[in-house]
C-alpha cells in the first residue's frame, strides 16, 4: 500500500513541476517581446541592374504566362501600344486555352517567354493577365536566362512570381497594370505612368496619411507583390523575399483576414519580416472582416509594431482602380510622416513628382475587375 503511494507520489511531482512550467511559458509568451525569433538563415544580397529603358519604335512583346486573356483584350491592347509608338509583338501561343482557364500547357507557356527573352528586337514583355499558374513555371527557368536577357517583365497580382524570379536573378520589373486593362483604352494615368517609367520617366510618389502608418526612414530593395502569390515561393529560386535589408510592397484581393494572417506569419516564421528595413501595404480590395479590427491595415499594424520599422499604409497599387507603378528590384526609400509619406527609386531616369491623391481612375465594376486581371474569379 504504501509502495503504491510512493509511486504515485513520484509521478505526481514532475507533472506539475511541468504543468507549472507551462503556465510560466504561456504567461511569458503574453509579451511581445518574448516571441521567439526565428533564426537567421543564410540570405541572399539582391542587386539588381535596370534593363534599358525603351524608345518609340522598339518591340514590347505580349504574353500570357497565367489565365487566359480573349484576343480581343490583346488586340485592343495592341493598338494602344501602337498609339505609344512601340511595336506589339504577340507571343505564339496566345489565345490558347488549356484546362478551362490556363493560357496553354506550361510548355507553351515557357515557350512564350523564351521567345520573348531570346529575340533581341523585344525591348520589353508585357502580361496579358494575372489569374493562376505562374508557380508552375518556376523550375523550368533559369535565373542565368533572365539574367542574360535582362528585359523589363511588366505584371502584377499572379506575375508577382515572375517578378521574384526576375529580382532572383538581378533584374529589375515592373509591378503594374496589364493587357486586359490597357485593353480598355490606356489613357487612364495607372496606365500612362507605367508608359512613362517604360520609356524613362520615374514616379517619385507623394501619399497622403494614415492613420495606421508606423513613422520612420528607411532604403532597401523593393521586393513583394500579391501575398498570397509569394508567400508559397519561400524556399524556390522566385524567393525574393530571401534577400536582406528589405522593403515589402503586400497587397491582396479577396482574401479573408485570416488567411491574410496565415500568410504574414509564414513570412515571420521564415524571418522575412526581421530582414525588412520597412514595408508598403497597397490595396487591399474586397477582402473580409471577419475580425473585429477596423481594417486590413489594423490587423498588420498590430503585427509589424514590434519591429520598429516604418510601414506605409494605402499606397494605390493592387486591384483596385488605381494601380500605380512600382519598379521591383529597384532601391528604394520611404519617408513615413505623420503628415504623409513618399516613396522614391534610386535609379536614373528623369523623375517625375506624383501626388498619389490626385490619381483619379474610372471606377471598374469588381466583378468585370477581377475578370479582367484579378487573382481569381
Amino acid at each position: 500500500m504504501n509502495c503504491h503511494i510512493m509511486k504515485r507520489t513520484k509521478t505526481w511531482i514532475p507533472a506539475a513541476i511541468l504543468i507549472l512550467s507551462g503556465m510560466a511559458t504561456l504567461n511569458a509568451c503574453d509579451d511581445d517581446d518574448d516571441i521567439v525569433k526565428p533564426a537567421q538563415e543564410e540570405t541572399v544580397v539582391i542587386k539588381c541592374a535596370k534593363p534599358d529603358y525603351l524608345q518609340k519604335g522598339d518591340k514590347v512583346a505580349l504574353i500570357s504566362p497565367s489565365y487566359f486573356t480573349p484576343m480581343e483584350n490583346v488586340e485592343k491592347t495592341a493598338d494602344v501600344l501602337r498609339g505609344w509608338g512601340l511595336e506589339p509583338v504577340i507571343g505564339p501561343n496566345v489565345g490558347k486555352v488549356v484546362d478551362g482557364r490556363y493560357a496553354g500547357t506550361v510548355a507553351e507557356r515557357i515557350s512564350d517567354i523564351r521567345w520573348a527573352l531570346s529575340d533581341p528586337t523585344v525591348k520589353a514583355i508585357i502580361c496579358n493577365r494575372g489569374g493562376y499558374g505562374s508557380i508552375q513555371l518556376i523550375d523550368y527557368l533559369t535565373l542565368a536566362e533572365l539574367k542574360a536577357s535582362k528585359k523589363w517583365i511588366v505584371g502584377f497580382s499572379d506575375i508577382s512570381t515572375l517578378h521574384g524570379l526576375w529580382n532572383r536573378a538581378g533584374v529589375m520589373s515592373i509591378h503594374a497594370t496589364m493587357s486586359s486593362f490597357l485593353a480598355q483604352g490606356g489613357t487612364d494615368e495607372t496606365s500612362t505612368l507605367m508608359r512613362d517609367l517604360l520609356l524613362g520617366q520615374v514616379p517619385r510618389y507623394e501619399v497622403a496619411a494614415h492613420k495606421e502608418n508606423i513613422t520612420g526612414k528607411a532604403s532597401g530593395v523593393l521586393v513583394g507583390g500579391n501575398l498570397c502569390t509569394y508567400a508559397p515561393n519561400i524556399g524556390s529560386q522566385a524567393d525574393a523575399t530571401k534577400g536582406k535589408d528589405l522593403i515589402l510592397f503586400v497587397e491582396e484581393v479577396e482574401e479573408s483576414m485570416h488567411n491574410i494572417d496565415r500568410q504574414m506569419r509564414i513570412l515571420q516564421m521564415n524571418g522575412v519580416l526581421s530582414r525588412c528595413k520597412g514595408i508598403i501595404l497597397g490595396e487591399f480590395t474586397d477582402c473580409g472582416h471577419e475580425f473585429t479590427f477596423e481594417s486590413v491595415e489594423a490587423m498588420l499594424h498590430e503585427m509589424l509594431a514590434q519591429y520598429n520599422i516604418p510601414v506605409l499604409c494605402g499606397f494605390p497599387a493592387g486591384h483596385g482602380d488605381v494601380n500605380l507603378p512600382l519598379v521591383m528590384g529597384a532601391p528604394v526609400t520611404i519617408d513615413v510622416r505623420t503628415d504623409g509619406a513618399t516613396l522614391t527609386f534610386d535609379i536614373d531616369g528623369s523623375q517625375r513628382e506624383v501626388n498619389t491623391s490626385d490619381i483619379t481612375a474610372t471606377p471598374t465594376p469588381a466583378a468585370l475587375r477581377m475578370k479582367l486581371a484579378g487573382k481569381r474569379e
